[in-house]
């Protein structure tokens, strides 16, 4: 969600700084272009009242000075003229030392510098007709304070502008976070789907994704009746077997088949293989029960009952001692985990004299399981052999030589390790590293 926020929010703020940029300076050309035209029909009466001014004298035409404007008369004042007929110059007193800058052709011309404070002047040159002479008035504006006008509008605009940005940023955050916040819960609850703290997602959801959430539900639901009906099915198809098996392994055994040594050795193996097979799915089915697809590992809720069936089957004379911290969830399928456990419980209270421990600590890396008892132990040479299926170093123990490899086969598939030590007890201590799963 926060990288939909991010490109949202830069797309927005391109798109905006592009519109604003146009807008202010369009704007500002326009302001300019329309100012000049004002000014130049201002400069355009003022070579008109020039024009006026002229009048025949004794030596031809003169310029009667009362009626010029007094800003003529002052040094850089800011209005300046020039007139041109036949021989004769004509300037304003406000020129000072200073000569007007003559435009080759009649019309406006601005960005010209007079004076020796670089003043800006807006030219505005005419041509006229008068008295039977040809006349050229130039008449001239300081443009400076409108070139600072402009300069102090771009800066206070571009300031509205960055702020209006910014509340506009702000207002598309907080309606994108609004708007996407149902997204964020069904993304939420997704995950929780992940832990097992859920089995559906919230059906009151924006009309838009209904849709989506009702399909996924379907999926969610139509998954669980499967793999309910799966696990029941396999669980149904083995106690099905489990006696014709028997039978057939009896008459493997029986003396019937004293005449035919290899035959009785060759059913006798491929029965026992079936029949491991088969005890190894019954037995999965029946620790696993009626779990829910992606439930996650309640040790409060689920280790009291493992450890009860275990003490049941193996004998009240064990003490099974679990060191584990109250409220502690495990990440992980709760099925896959009561296999794992129990498997390795379960290995561990056949060898044991009378003490199995169960340790369960989360570290900073994800989590470590620790199983160990007060039995024989295995020699460190031959602790590799006991992970292969159907291996056993006693034949006098009942089993079939499983659990330790399907607990390999697992913590594998969850990226962990698993190591066969020592233990203080005196017995073997199996460690089992998981890494913190990323949901």
């Amino acid at each position: 969600m926060r990288s939909i926020q991010r490109r949202l929010s830069l797309g927005l703020i391109s798109v905006m700084v592009i519109v604003c940029l146009v807008l202010v300076q369009t704007g500002l050309w326009l302001f300019e272009m329309g100012l000049q035209r004002y000014l130049e029909a201002g400069l355009r009466d003022d070579s008109e009242n020039l024009l006026a001014a002229l009048v025949r004298g004794p030596q031809g035409l003169q310029l009667d000075e009362r009626r010029l404007s007094p800003a003529y008369q002052r040094p850089f004042s800011g209005h300046y003229f020039h007139i041109d007929f036949a021989d004769v110059h004509w300037r304003s007193r406000s020129l000072w030392d200073q000569e007007l800058p003559i435009l080759e052709q009649a019309g406006l011309q601005s960005n010209l510098q007079l004076g020796p404070e670089g003043q800006q002047l807006l030219v505005l040159r005419s041509d006229y007709r008068r008295l039977g002479q040809s006349i050229s008035i130039s008449v001239a504006q300081d443009y400076t304070p409108v070139r600072e006008g402009f300069r102090r509008m771009q800066q206070v605009g571009l300031g509205l502008g960055l702020a209006g940005l910014l509340l506009i940023l702000i207002l598309q955050r907080v309606t994108v976070r609004r708007a996407l916040r149902p997204l964020e819960r069904a993304r939420e609850q997704i995950a929780q789907l992940q832990q097992g703290k859920r089995s559906q997602l919230d059906a009151q959801v924006p009309v838009e994704l209904e849709p989506l959430v009702a399909q996924i539900n379907h999926l969610l639901a139509h998954t669980e009746d499967s793999l309910k009906r799966s696990r029941n099915a396999l669980g149904n198809l083995g106690h099905a077997l489990k006696t014709p098996l028997a039978v057939l392994l009896s008459l493997a055994s029986s003396e019937k088949l004293d005449a035919h040594p290899e035959l009785r050795k060759i059913l006798q193996t491929q029965l026992e293989q079936v029949q491991q097979r088969l005890n190894r799915e019954l037995n999965r089915a029946r620790l696993a029960g009626d779990a829910l697809p992606g439930a996650q590992f309640d040790c409060d809720a689920e280790l009291p009952g493992l450890l009860a069936t275990l003490n049941m089957i193996h004998g009240e004379h064990l003490e099974l001692s679990p060191i584990v911290r109250p409220g502690l969830h495990l990440p992980w399928d709760r099925e896959d985990l009561i296999e794992l456990l129990g498997n390795l419980l379960d290995n561990a209270c056949k060898w044991a004299d009378a003490e199995v421990k169960l340790s369960i600590v989360e570290t900073a890396e994800g989590f470590r399981l620790v199983v160990e008892d007060d039995g024989p132990g295995i020699p460190e040479e031959n602790r590799d052999q006991v992970f292969s299926r159907g291996a056993r170093l006693d034949e006098q123990t009942d089993g079939h030589g499983l659990g330790l490899g399907i607990v390999r086969d697992i913590v594998e598939a969850w990226g962990g390790g698993m190591q066969l030590l020592s233990s203080e007890l005196g017995g073997l201590k199996v460690v089992i590293e998981l890494p913190g799963r990323q949901v």
